[in-house]
């Protein structure tokens, strides 16, 4: 007791409570700091190990010395009548409150915060939707040569499309539900995952002109299986068996769940009359899904078409497929946009009720008429006939940041990733917004998530954040991230944007020798010659009007200029404006003219 009483003396328990508790606030901080700054992944260990080491010298130290008017003195040389260690212990007292105060505001504003502070996770904002839910799986490929995955996801797909149709069920987007192909997890796991409460799995076994399928409908709480059934039909039924099916599921959700009706009558409309183009569609939808060999998914939507040429769905791919031709292959001395626009008019005739023809009409007015409003108008019409098209959403998102309007296309960014978190392109190009705003951190954070999963979207047009930041090496690798930029003038662009008011003749004939190599089908825009052009001044070079690059900070000054005046006059952009309203950052001057920021 006696050596009890000493240690309460000497203030030696209070210093280890006080010391704990600013271990503790310590470590949250690193935790912060390490997301926000390059460094290494093991920081916040090293921080708890040299905590943990550095707390036995404390108490070492606390034992053995006293805090005195005079300053700290060896406890054994303080006279206990002049002893102030009664003062100290309270003031100890006073921290250690205040600290502990400041924990439990820690703690309390980390749960009351969605996801984690400042990592990626908080970029999907949708609303809390507490309706039934579910998810439905890649049906697995059983069938013997393991070559009709094709198939297998393109009868999970239809019956996915129904399910979307049904009142009161919120549905997984696809590209959610597929990224869990082959994860290995369980079925209670991807549901975690989805944020989903049941789960449609099933396999495909396919043997010449017979099919065999197994499907089974899960609730992930408890892994209950509710439903299975297998189907063996011939190949001609493949409608029909999943008319069966999404029949089958709707009943027992309406059953178990009252999602719907029980008596509402689903269906699964045939899209084509011939499998054999059917099946070269789904071959065809699945290189363009996967953005692989685009020329591939053109000549087989093509083959399906001449099978069937009433095919409407077939149109429609072979529209959006022509669309990102000239980003995805090599020039060929085709106009695809032209050819996108007819082939979209043709899916529109056969069926009115489609939405992505409407998006390939509003790029084909946005990229060859720089008919804005016609665009946008079109854009509307495929988010109005399908509020689920995201890529109708990141189209419109895009086309409102090329004309300034940055929060209208944050939004539509958003929305596209609340519909299917997943989507890259939509994460890449919100990130490209978040930089605009002025939002570098998170901007930062999710471009290194989308290139770590080996997406470089926008990767050229972010060089001039990482070097205002002085991430010189990373902003060199980004503006060479993709296929079409090797060979970029890396150093030019960066001594450009980090001193604007040098020479930079020289880099200007390199850039100009450069981008003269490079067919005009495949130039990402003009970004990394464009930013060249912006930060070095030379702004009459400029000749294309690029939201890319243009409303970037790195370009305010150019936004001030004549130049920028023109390209707005020229490519019909203060036409839009003066019809539909100014972005915020610009105002009318006059009958005829404006001003930015």
């Amino acid at each position: 007791m006696s050596f009890f009483s000493e240690l309460k003396r000497r203030n030696v328990i209070r210093v280890g409570i006080l010391y704990g508790v600013s271990a503790w606030l310590l470590l949250q901080l690193t935790d912060v700091l390490s997301s926000l700054l390059p460094v290494p992944e093991w920081t916040g260990s090293l921080v708890f190990l040299l905590l943990a080491i550095g707390f036995f010298p404390v108490m070492i130290f606390a034992w053995a010395y006293e805090l005195t008017p005079e300053g700290i003195k060896r406890d054994k040389d303080v006279d206990r009548s002049a002893s102030i260690t009664g003062d100290t212990g309270r003031r100890i007292n006073t921290l250690i409150v205040v600290l502990l105060v400041v924990a439990i505001g820690v703690v309390g504003l980390d749960r009351l915060l969605p996801g984690e502070t400042g990592k990626v996770s908080v970029v999907s904002s949708a609303i809390a939707d507490d309706r039934p839910s579910i998810a439905v799986l890649p049906f697995a490929d059983l069938s013997r040569e393991k070559d009709q995955e094709y198939f297998t996801d393109g009868i999970s797909e239809e019956l996915l499309n129904v399910l979307v149709r049904v009142d009161g069920l919120r549905v997984a987007s696809r590209t959610s539900a597929f990224a869990f192909r082959d994860s290995g997890l369980s079925v209670p796991q991807i549901a975690k995952e989805l944020k989903v409460g049941h789960v449609l799995e099933g396999s495909v076994r396919k043997d010449g002109d017979h099919i065999r399928i197994t499907a089974q409908l899960i609730r992930a709480d408890g892994d209950e299986h509710l439903w299975s059934e297998n189907y063996d039909r011939e190949l001609k039924d493949i409608f029909k068996v999943q008319d069966e099916i999404a029949k089958a599921i709707v009943q027992q959700l309406a059953a178990s769940l009252g999602v719907g009706d029980k008596s509402a009558q689903v269906e699964v409309i045939a899209a084509t009359d011939n499998l054999d183009a059917y099946e070269l569609y789904l071959k065809a939808r699945e290189l363009f899904g996967r953005r692989e060999r685009i020329d591939q998914s053109v000549a087989l939507y093509k083959q399906a078409i001449a099978l069937d040429p009433n095919f409407a769905r077939a149109w429609e791919g072979l529209a959006a497929a022509e669309t990102v031709w000239t980003s995805w292959e090599s020039p060929d001395g085709l106009d695809h946009d032209k050819l996108a626009e007819e082939a979209a008019r043709k899916a529109l005739e056969i069926d009115p009720e489609l939405s992505m023809p409407y998006a390939v009409l509003g790029s084909y007015e946005e990229i060859k008429n720089l008919d804005w409003i016609a665009a946008m108008d079109y854009y509307d019409r495929a988010i109005a006939k399908d509020s689920k098209n995201t890529t109708a959403w990141l189209w419109r998102g895009m086309l409102q940041r090329e004309l300034g309007f940055l929060k209208a296309a944050r939004d539509d960014f958003q929305r596209c990733l609340d519909i299917d978190p997943l989507y890259l392109n939509c994460e890449q190009h919100l990130a490209m917004n978040l930089w605009f705003e002025g939002q570098d951190d998170m901007a930062m954070q999710l471009i290194e998530h989308g290139v770590l999963a080996g997406f470089h979207s926008v990767t050229p047009n972010v060089v001039p954040l990482y070097v205002g930041h002085g991430q010189l090496v990373t902003a060199a690798l980004l503006a060479v991230a993709r296929k079409d930029d090797s060979g970029v003038p890396v150093k030019e662009l960066v001594d450009a944007l980090q001193n604007p008011q040098g020479d930079h003749s020289a880099g200007l004939v390199r850039f100009r020798e450069w981008a003269s190599r490079i067919p005009t089908e495949r130039q990402p825009g003009f970004s990394l010659y464009g930013q060249f052009l912006v930060a070095a001044h030379y702004y009459d070079e400029i000749t294309a009007f690029s939201g890319q690059v243009l409303w970037s900070p790195a370009s305010k000054s150019f936004r001030q200029s004549e130049q920028f005046k023109k390209l707005a006059r020229e490519n019909n952009v203060l036409k839009y404006w003066q019809e539909r309203g100014f972005p915020p950052q610009c105002e009318a001057v006059g009958k005829d003219s404006f001003r930015c920021d």
